[in-house]
C-alpha cells in the first residue's frame, strides 16, 4: 500500500521484494511500477541513486548492521531513510482490552514490538541520527474488514487454523458489544523513524 500511495503522488518508485509470491502479486497490482528482487541487507540498486528509501513495516526483516550501510550507500547526499510501523493505539480503552485478550489467547506480549521501536534498536550502529515521530490516525471499517485485518497479522502465521478461528470468533462478539452497528472505529499510531544523509560541503 505504501508503494501505491507514493506512486499515486507522483514519486518515481522502485520496489524491492525478496519473495516470489509477493513479487508476482505486486506486478499484478502495480504493473506500472518496477520491482526488483532483493532485500534491505543487499539492495540491488546503484550507489547514490535514491532520494528516499522507505521501509513500511519491513525494517524488522533486515539486519540493521548490514541494512544501515546499504541505505547510506544508495541514498544521494541529503536523501532520507524513513522507517515506519502502523501500531494500534493502546490508550484507547476498547483497543487496550482487545490487545490484552490477544495476549492472553496467544500467550504473547504483542505490544512489545511497539515499545521496542526506537532509534537504538533500528540502528544499533549509531550511524544515523534518527528522529522519532508519532502520527495518529483513524478509520471506520465494517467488522469483517476489521477481523480480516487482525487475521493478517504475523502472529497468525504461527498458530493452527482452529486456534486462530476461535480467537476471531470470540473477538467478533467482543467488538460487537462496543460497535453494535458493525462499523468499527480503528485508531492507530504510526511510529516514524526518519534520518537524512549529510549534504556535500558547499564551495
Amino acid at each position: 500500500m505504501a508503494t501505491a500511495r507514493l506512486h499515486a503522488r507522483g514519486a518515481d518508485v522502485i520496489a524491492v521484494e525478496p519473495g516470489d509470491g509477493m513479487a508476482a502479486e505486486f506486478r499484478r497490482a502495480l504493473p506500472d511500477v518496477p520491482v526488483v528482487r532483493g532485500d534491505g541487507n543487499a539492495l540491488p540498486l546503484t550507489g547514490h541513486s535514491a532520494d528516499l528509501i522507505t521501509y513500511a513495516q519491513a525494517w524488522h526483516w533486515t539486519d540493521p548492521d548490514r541494512a544501515v550501510p546499504e541505505a547510506v550507500r544508495v541514498l544521494r547526499p541529503g536523501g532520507a531513510l524513513a522507517l515506519w510501523w502502523n501500531t494500534s493505539a493502546d490508550d484507547v480503552p476498547w483497543i487496550a482490552e482487545a490487545s490484552a485478550r490477544a495476549d492472553r489467547h496467544f500467550g504473547l506480549d504483542l505490544s512489545a514490538e511497539k515499545r521496542n521501536i526506537h532509534a537504538h534498536v533500528a540502528d544499533p550502529t549509531g550511524r544515523l541520527d534518527l528522529v522519532r515521530r508519532v502520527v495518529r490516525w483513524s478509520r471506520h471499517v465494517p467488522l469483517d474488514t476489521h477481523l480480516a485485518n487482525l487475521g493478517s497479522h504475523s502472529v497468525f502465521l504461527t498458530q493452527d487454523a482452529e486456534r486462530s478461528a476461535a480467537y476471531l470468533a470470540q473477538e467478533r462478539r467482543h467488538v460487537l458489544d462496543v460497535f453494535p452497528d458493525g462499523i468499527v472505529e480503528e485508531t492507530y499510531d504510526v511510529i516514524l523513524l526518519l534520518a537524512t544523509t549529510s549534504q556535500p560541503p558547499t564551495a
